[in-house]
């Protein structure tokens, strides 16, 4: 099946109440394995790569890999989407390299760590889906900085957050300035700040409603319901996991991630794309450390890797069925860019949005 553009494919999730998990990719073991999840579950999916993986495993490579899992599996939509681009040159080189979806992410400059002011956001976004959309392809937008509520401090991670003290306003996303951004911008999702951040240790609790700021989705939802809204920073970082990685000679300290229950939550209210990378890192990691630990003298990749993928495909299979998105792969009828782009000319798409911001 051809490649899916993230509007079209959110649009489906919207109407049907479904949320789609999106997952990281660096390398082959990881396309491979969240393939094999959605090919059993019959699920759309989501592959991101970040300006990291794009340098770690090169463009060239990355684009051969996903024409390879569309040639074994061509009843599934794959959405390749670049992950917190920082300028239009990140873009638009995805663009170029068959990504039918990319991240603009104005809220930090070009440098990827320090905070930008909304009116560069604003700018560089507007600029970023104009040139996209003329091709067809999908924006997704952010407003607000990613980082902890409980610290005040952003978060790093691949190259990409920022540093320092942010203020309370700077880490939770407004939901009036919410509507100006999204009719500016005219982007196809919006990803929100509400106190979820990159890596592993997110919470040092069980995140409760002071630290996991759900209020904004509920609020930005009920100004454009229309709006597919993204959380980033979204593994749960499974307790089971946890104790798995320490058993076999890791030194995990004992975090929290977003509880599942919450992420339902956010789908119920708008949440359409959910962002996990951690999740997938910890659930190849433990595999590793298994076969290291139960079997000092092995020294082939593949014995390593090959429990690893495992490993990640059933923690895969898990969020399908959990945000609703198995079963949906089939009947899913995948537009053209070219289609995509005429319909962003005509102004069918961007319609949608700027009814909902005046309801």
């Amino acid at each position: 099946m051809a490649r899916i553009t993230l509007r079209q494919l959110l649009d489906d999730a919207a109407e049907r109440g479904y949320g789609v998990p999106a997952f990281n990719v660096n390398n082959m073991e990881q396309v491979l394995g969240i393939m094999a999840a959605a090919g059993e579950t019959d699920s759309p999916v989501i592959l991101q790569a970040s300006r990291g993986a794009r340098s770690y495993a090169g463009d060239m490579m990355l684009a051969k890999m996903i024409e390879a899992v569309e040639l074994m599996y061509p009843k599934i939509p794959i959405c390749l989407h670049q992950d917190h681009g920082n300028d239009e040159a990140t873009c638009l080189s995805a663009v170029q390299h068959g990504f039918t979806s990319v991240m603009m992410d104005g809220s930090l400059k070009a440098d990827a760590k320090t905070p930008a002011s909304y009116e560069y956001n604003v700018d560089i976004t507007a600029k970023v889906t104009h040139l996209a959309h003329l091709v067809g392809v999908s924006v997704e937008g952010e407003l607000g900085v990613l980082g902890s509520l409980e610290t005040g401090m952003g978060d790093a991670e691949d190259g990409h957050g920022a540093e320092g003290k942010l203020s309370h306003d700077q880490l939770l996303t407004d939901p009036n300035q919410a509507v100006d951004f999204v009719r500016a911008t005219g982007v196809d999702a919006l990803a929100v700040a509400m106190g979820t951040s990159h890596g592993a240790y997110k919470f040092s609790r069980k995140p409760d409603g002071a630290i996991l700021a759900l209020h904004v989705v509920r609020a930005i939802h009920e100004k454009m319901p229309g709006l597919h809204l993204v959380m980033h920073g979204s593994s749960s970082v499974p307790q089971e996991l946890q104790e798995a990685f320490n058993k076999y000679g890791g030194k995990m300290p004992q975090t929290w991630g977003v509880p599942l229950e919450e992420i339902l939550v956010g789908i119920k209210h708008g949440v359409r794309k959910v962002n996990s990378d951690t999740d997938c890192r910890l659930a190849m990691a433990v595999a590793i450390r298994k076969v290291a630990a139960d079997k000092p003298d092995e020294f082939d990749p593949r014995q390593f890797m090959k429990p690893a993928m495992a490993g990640l495909k059933a923690l895969c299979k898990d969020r399908f069925e959990a945000f609703g998105t198995a079963g949906q792969a089939s009947r899913i009828e995948v537009a053209p860019l070219a289609v995509m782009a005429k319909r962003y000319a005509a102004g069918s798409l961007e319609q949608t949005f700027s009814h909902a911001a005046a309801a």
